[in-house]
């Protein structure tokens, strides 16, 4: 062999004469980000063929698992960011001022009342808006992470599908109290304060949860209602109330007479300082509602603030005792017409 031809053969095959491309290197027509990068940094094809064999996949599936749980972590921190930022919104009550006097009412109640409804209203919410939150955005994150793992998901969505129906059916209460709360806290059918009736209880709210409503009646027993088992409920403290009250006088009475002092006395008891800010309209004496055998029952209402009926009307009922007193008219007792 010629000398020329034996020193070109030689050098051929020198290290810095090669010309290997990353595909021949990582032994494949498509390699990946790290193997490309291996080969470039090393330029050795047993380093990068090692290299492709037994940590490209695991280094490339740790990665994207790294990746996957960092946005899912960043979106959920987003989003609960997001949400507890509305809800402390709700809590504070900001709204628009065309909003606002949209929805304004005659009393508004007590600045403090509405403060904790909207605060206990808007911190349920809130928890299950970032529980419901984490629960979608973590558990897209866990079935990626298990197919970026090579695990089949269609068995595992079918067991998580059947196990779903057998749980719904076995907690049909508790899902309907669930849901039953999330559209009373969402309508804000009621809240903390108010003294509501559902029919089988009767009492001012102490809380009020996404599955069960605590209440304490007038005797102080504290009651639990799931809200799936509330059919109806009447507020009597939601925006204003009304004391209404039957006054049975004698029959032989000058109603006119009775109507005049009736209104008197609720008209001086409305401007009185200790319960004018109390009473949101000008009493009214309605007149004759009803001849119950030797009484004639007169009725008188008064529109007051949210959840003071009672008093108003206990109220009311000693100034015309006293009226009454002073006037000589008598206060009947109704009965059966004979």
């Amino acid at each position: 062999m010629p000398l020329a031809q034996t020193a070109l053969t030689l050098g051929s095959s020198l290290p810095w004469q090669q010309q290997v491309t990353p595909e021949q290197a990582c032994d494949t027509p498509n390699p990946s980000v790290s193997c490309r990068l291996v080969w470039n940094i090393t330029n050795d094809e047993r380093f990068t063929l090692f290299f492709k064999t037994w940590l490209d996949t695991p280094l490339n599936v740790f990665f994207w698992i790294v990746v996957t749980l960092v946005f899912a972590l960043i979106l959920r921190s987003i989003a609960l960011r997001a949400i507890t930022k509305a809800t402390l919104r709700m809590a504070e009550g900001t709204m628009s001022e065309k909003i606002r006097e949209r929805t304004r009412t005659s009393f508004e109640g007590s600045p403090a009342l509405l403060n904790q409804r909207r605060a206990q209203r808007a911190k349920t919410l809130g928890s299950v808006l970032r529980s419901i939150a984490s629960i979608l955005i973590m558990g897209t994150a866990a079935f990626s992470v298990l197919g970026e793992l090579g695990l089949n998901l269609a068995p595992i969505l079918a067991s998580a599908s059947v196990i779903g129906v057998a749980v719904g059916f076995g907690a049909q209460s508790i899902v309907r109290d669930f849901l039953a709360g999330l559209f009373m806290l969402l309508e804000d059918q009621y809240g903390v304060g108010d003294f509501i009736d559902v029919g089988t209880a009767k009492g001012t709210v102490e809380a009020v949860t996404l599955r069960v409503t605590r209440m304490r009646d007038v005797d102080g027993v504290v009651w639990y209602v799931p809200n799936g088992e509330i059919k109806k409920v009447g507020n009597e403290s939601q925006n204003w109330g009304r004391a209404v009250l039957d006054i049975p006088v004698d029959i032989h009475e000058d109603t006119e007479r009775v109507k005049e002092i009736l209104q008197v006395t609720a008209d001086t008891m409305a401007a009185d300082a200790d319960w004018k800010e109390l009473v949101l309209e000008e009493p009214s004496v309605w007149g004759v509602q009803a001849l119950a055998g030797d009484a004639v029952i007169v009725r008188v209402v008064i529109k007051t603030a949210p959840g003071k009926q009672a008093s108003i009307a206990r109220e009311l009922r000693e100034r015309v005792k006293k009226a009454f007193d002073e006037a000589g008219i008598s206060v009947a007792t109704p009965g059966a017409n004979a």
